[in-house]
């Protein structure tokens, strides 16, 4: 009887899973596990730095709606994952992370001077939703089942089993029966009562003048159908959350796009009743508080989420459903198509005086376009984009003033193709989630726009997506400064002069400005296409050149460095870390 490799329990419960992709460095550490991944035909998506991995696997994740897995090794390939875990459980992404450990005779607790040791997984408890150690082979199986029990149990995140070394190349005569998932966790949606839907469907149809916020609950739900349907019924506007943009298409007359800041609060104040959906409503969505939104008393909120600790955490519900935001939109479709709303007359004109007020946004913000200096204006890059990239393409944005100005300049077409860190803001992990989108929709081309400051941090993983014959195509916003935080510095030190002059010289900032790296050449070190474009009328051809080259591509792009710093809504930004006053 042949022997087996702890680690091959771990890869056929990830198997019996339905996991396809595990992204990870290879260790010996934990051969045994990664050679069996190979060898049941699991793809191993090695990046070059572990952060990298769990930035992949949460791209994956949110593309796919599936479960993304990173792999690290004990010690140093554990501390270099931990800034990528915790972007992850901030962002809500459905990430587990295996990672080997030191034999247990010198670990938890650390022996004293134990190579490579510390306590991995109490310090991934601190971050993460589920972290524990394996002291012997028999409990793998148990801490699995906890582990993806935990994952797919309300608002996903991140959860984590650390597995002696000595278990994972260790070799047993024989492996545990695996259980189906349906036998140690809930694999069905969970559905709302039919007196909440009915519930739900009165206030709605009664409202005046109802709304819709949306957040990632929707992502993961994958209920993009379902929301717009209902939308649509109760000629609803619809609002998200910054990690929820697109989950309605912007096309619709019904989206209310998050860069129109000012228009989101006037729809916020008019609603007489709001249904939110898989949203804490958190800091981001103004602590659903005045004067960003209306009076508690006065505003009927329904609000549905999978995770029970999200009920009521920041605005008060009217009506609290815990369930499937997919499962509850169904339901709630139903029931709404029994039912006619009096006023959908005036509800539908209320919808088209707030289009008029995107269009006139629009059209100030548009006046950027029109400017044809070198280096270019940065509204340029994300309206070309529009043009040159397929409207299911995914899209990451990566940056401080970078991410803004995609964010406002870039439309979203189709359904959950926009990634970025909106709850973190973290820098660099768009080289990684931009892989992680290609990976999951291969028939795509990925667009990332991203800073030179955010782009510095892994520039490495251009030679993961050319390995990987990946379509990637970085644009790399250059300004060569800390931009954003220049902004900050310059108004703190010299207000006036800064708004009469726009910009400082660099020797009355502190540590803003950064030196020049030509990223076109560097991509071409690494074996992909490299174009470098400062006049915005060569964007689009080099663009085109970059996707007829069929793999990864870097576009090195001169920005003006003034213009770049003036992002639009800066102020927004500002205001929202400031507690509501209602």
């Amino acid at each position: 009887m042949a022997d087996y490799p702890g680690g091959e329990l771990l890869a056929r419960m990830l198997q019996a899973e339905g996991v396809e992709k595990v992204f990870g460095i290879i260790d010996g550490t934990y051969f045994g596990f990664y050679s069996a991944l190979d060898r049941l035909g699991i793809e191993i998506v090695t990046p070059r730095h572990e952060t990298s991995a769990a930035h992949m696997a949460g791209a994956y994740a949110r593309l796919t709606g599936r479960l993304g897995v990173c792999m690290a090794s004990n010690g140093p390939g554990v501390a270099n994952l931990l800034p990528g875990l915790v972007v992850e459980q901030a962002e809500g992404n459905r990430v587990l992370a295996i990672t080997s450990a030191r034999r247990p005779e010198i670990m938890y607790p650390d022996r004293g001077g134990a190579y490579q040791c510390f306590n991995q997984a109490g310090v991934i408890g601190q971050i993460g939703k589920f972290s524990h150690a394996a002291s012997s082979f028999e409990r793998v199986p148990e801490l699995m089942r906890k582990a993806f029990r935990a994952s797919w149990d309300g608002r996903p995140g991140v959860v984590h089993v650390d597995v002696p070394e000595t278990i994972m190349n260790g070799k047993f005569k024989s492996l545990p029966s695996l259980w189906a998932p349906k036998q140690y966790r809930n694999t069905e949606p969970t559905s709302p009562t039919p007196e909440q839907v009915e519930q739900a469907a009165e206030l709605l149809t009664r409202a005046d003048a109802p709304m819709i916020h949306a957040g990632s609950g929707v992502i993961h739900a994958q209920a993009f159908d379902a929301l717009e349907r209902v939308a649509e019924q109760l000629q609803a506007p619809v609002t998200t959350s910054w990690a929820a943009r697109g989950v309605i298409t912007e096309d619709s007359p019904l989206a209310m796009p998050m860069p129109h800041v000012k228009l989101n609060h006037k729809v916020r104040n008019d609603a007489d009743t709001v249904l939110i959906l898989g949203s804490r409503v958190g800091e981001t969505d103004w602590w659903g508080k005045p004067p960003y939104w209306r009076k508690a008393s006065e505003q009927t909120t329904i609000q549905v989420d999978l995770d029970a600790g999200m009920l009521g955490l920041n605005k008060p519900a009217d009506l609290a459903i815990q369930a499937d935001v997919g499962k509850f939109l169904d339901a709630l479709a139903r029931a709404l198509s029994e039912r006619q709303s009096a006023n959908i007359d005036s509800r539908r004109n209320r919808v088209a005086e707030y289009g008029k007020q995107i269009e006139k946004d629009r059209a100030d913000w548009n006046k950027a376009l029109e400017d044809d200096s070198v280096p270019m204006h940065p509204a340029h890059v994300a309206s070309v984009c529009n043009e040159v990239f397929d409207a299911d393409s995914p899209i990451v944005a990566d940056g401080g003033n970078t991410a803004i100005w995609a964010m406002f300049y870039h439309r979203a077409r189709v359904p959950n193709r926009v990634l970025s860190t909106f709850k973190f803001g973290m820098l660099g992990a768009g080289a990684a989630q931009a892989i992680g989108a290609a990976v999951a929709r291969p028939d795509k081309p990925v667009c990332c726009i991203i800073g030179d400051g955010a782009f510095g941090f892994h520039p490495q993983e251009i030679e993961t997506a050319v390995r990987n014959k990946l379509k990637v195509i970085y644009l790399v916003l250059c300004d060569k400064q800390w931009g954003m935080v220049k902004m900050n510095q310059q108004f703190a030190l010299k207000p006036l002069k800064t708004l009469m002059f726009k910009s400082l010289k660099p020797e009355e900032t502190i540590k803003a400005d950064l030196g020049e790296i030509a990223f076109d050449k560097v991509a071409e070190a690494m074996g992909a296409h490299g174009e470098r474009v400062s006049d915005a009328r060569e964007l689009e051809p080099a663009l085109r050149r970059a996707l007829d080259h069929g793999g990864c591509a870097v576009i090195h792009v001169d920005v003006d460095p003034v213009k770049h710093m003036w992002a639009p809504g800066l102020i927004h930004f500002k205001k929202m870390h400031e507690e509501p006053k209602g």
